[in-house]
């Protein structure tokens, strides 16, 4: 009776230790326990073409060797909440991987509607109304000015310390790889940019078209409004 109950309490002990190895090595490498079973067990649920799920190891965390396991690494690391960013104050240079998009490297000046960039005054009848026939705007997505040729109206550019960019006008001395982004005051252009050389990420190509209920939807885009209130703030 004791024999058996030694064994009974060094099979508990046992089990209870393979559970808290199982425990540490997902919460160290982010890979869940019932995966790496599946493969001593052979259950292919995982991986249903029989292949191997991960493929190298990459910084960390291994990497899906198929384009089809991406609804996988979407729930293996699901996108960042409005809690964390708030929390952490992570900002949008940060919270996307800009690596994934086309990049070109531009000269960035500021501008405004004002007479001193565009000739104009307030009571001129297209005083703030770029070329796309939308209102100069600074926002999360701003309108910026562009080499039409280059960026078409309507094109969506990442402007590392400026935010979004989208091409709604063009300019007599903005040609080649060369914009001028909308700020609301002269002194806001000396205050947040100047001129800079920089590197700019295209997140969408222009078709030429650009309308104010589309700006619109770009900056009320609820998945958008915790960066957009930090710009917000940043104003304040």
């Amino acid at each position: 009776m004791v024999l058996l109950k030694n064994i009974i309490r060094r099979i508990i002990m046992t089990l209870l230790f393979v559970i808290a190895l199982l425990t540490t090595f997902q919460s160290i490498s982010g890979v869940e326990a019932k995966t790496v079973l599946s493969k001593f067990s052979g259950d292919s649920s995982l991986y249903p073409t029989g292949r191997h799920f991960f493929d190298r190891w990459d910084h960390g965390q291994y990497v899906a060797i198929d384009q089809q396991w991406k609804h996988y690494e979407k729930r293996r690391n699901p996108k960042i909440s409005s809690e964390q960013i708030v929390n952490h104050s992570l900002r949008l240079e940060e919270a996307v991987d800009w690596s994934k998009y086309p990049s070109v490297e531009v000269v960035a000046t500021g501008y405004t509607a004002g007479v001193e960039s565009t000739g104009k005054t307030p009571d001129h009848p297209e005083y703030g109304i770029t070329y796309s026939g939308v209102r100069v705007k600074r926002d999360l997505y701003s309108t910026i000015a562009a080499d039409l040729d280059i960026f078409p109206i309507g094109t969506i550019l990442f402007i590392p310390g400026y935010g979004y960019g989208v091409v709604a006008d063009k300019g007599g001395a903005i040609k080649g790889n060369r914009i001028d982004l909308y700020y609301d005051t002269v002194e806001d252009v000396y205050k947040y940019w100047g001129k800079k050389k920089i590197k700019v990420y295209i997140v969408k190509k222009g078709n030429g078209k650009l309308s104010e209920e589309e700006l619109k939807r770009l900056n009320e885009d609820e998945t958008m409004q915790v960066f957009r209130q930090q710009y917000l703030q940043s104003k304040s």
